[in-house]
């Protein structure tokens, strides 16, 4: 078995009889069962099912591929659809609304392992996991060079903005009856526990194609 990893315009033929597994173009791991990417495409997926995935966060408005629709289907992975626009004339933050709906998807871990990707991995997912990063206590600058680190020269001001400013207390009074508390600060030992009541967990937004 051999691991390539993917760039943007990458694609891989395999002419040896191994087998090749191929990552989403700016993959990552994020934690243990949260993973982070760009757009996975067809010769991904052999890959994305190493995972074992729950769910999927998607962070664009386009509707999803019908060959990843069909992928998730197959392998019964739920679609959890935010349709947040990349680039905005005039150029506007995400809405914090929508940030803590995918937040709330996020750090509930009867939907781990997740994949949270946007069309390329950089700005969209960048924001939603340096806003996870404040619910884990991380200091603000390692946040920050977290998602410059993976934004790469394309990073924006307005999304270091929006990280700075979001407020985690907000998270909070939107979970309800779910409390969730991150042990530990090592990588490993970094846990998500959750007690649960009642609570109703939002329909996902396939696209409909």
């Amino acid at each position: 078995m051999c691991l390539i990893m993917d760039s943007e315009d990458d694609h891989h033929n395999n002419n040896d009889g191994t087998d090749v597994l191929s990552p989403p173009f700016n993959f990552s791991m994020v934690e243990d069962g949260i993973y982070r990417s760009g757009l996975p495409r067809p010769d991904n997926f052999a890959f994305l099912d190493t995972l074992n995935l729950r769910s999927i966060i998607y962070l664009c408005p386009e509707p999803y591929p019908e060959e990843n629709l069909k992928f998730l289907e197959a392998n019964n992975i739920k679609l959890f659809q935010f349709g947040i626009e990349g680039k905005t004339d005039p150029p506007t933050p995400m809405p914090k609304d929508t940030v803590l709906d995918a937040l709330k998807v996020l750090v509930d871990v009867r939907n781990h392992p997740i994949l949270i990707h946007c069309k390329r991995g950089k700005h969209r997912t960048g924001c939603l996991v340096g806003c996870l990063r404040k619910v884990q206590s991380w200091c603000l600058s390692s946040v920050l060079e977290e998602y410059q680190k993976n934004a790469g020269l394309q990073w924006r001001q307005r999304d270091l903005n929006l990280i700075e400013a979001f407020d985690i207390v907000s998270l909070r009074k939107c979970l309800l009856s779910i409390m969730y508390r991150y042990h530990g600060y090592g990588f490993k030992r970094r846990r998500l526990a959750y007690e649960e009541e009642k609570v109703q967990t939002p329909k996902p937004q396939a696209a409909k194609v």
